[in-house]
C-alpha cells in the first residue's frame, strides 16, 4: 500500500469518523471512518516494518589465530572486525 496510501486512508477516515454528520440508512458513517483509520494505520505499520526489515546488517568476522611473537611464545590472537556489504547494483544494470 505504501506510507502514502495508509496516511490517505488514515485523514479520509479520520473526516468519516468526526467531521461528517450523515444519516444513510443500513450504514453508519462513523464506522465506515474507523475501519478506514484501522486500515490505514495497519498499512502504515507493515510498510514501516517491511522498509525496516529491508535494510543490510554489518557482518562481522571473527579471526581467532595462534601468533607466534619475537621471544617465541604463541600466543592466541583475536580479532573482529565489522563490514558492511555493498548495496545491490542498480535496476537494470
Amino acid at each position: 500500500m505504501g506510507i502514502g496510501g495508509s496516511i490517505f486512508l488514515l485523514a479520509l477516515g479520520a473526516i468519516l469518523a468526526f467531521a461528517v454528520n450523515a444519516d444513510i440508512s443500513g450504514l453508519d458513517i462513523h464506522v465506515v471512518g474507523y475501519v478506514l483509520m484501522l486500515a490505514g494505520l495497519v498499512g502504515l505499520v507493515i510498510t514501516v516494518w517491511y522498509w525496516n526489515s529491508r535494510r543490510r546488517p554489518a557482518t562481522t568476522v571473527v579471526e581467532q589465530r595462534p601468533v607466534v611473537r619475537n621471544d617465541g611464545q604463541v600466543v592466541e590472537e583475536y580479532r573482529e572486525t565489522t563490514r558492511r556489504q555493498p548495496p545491490p547494483p542498480p535496476y537494470g544494470a
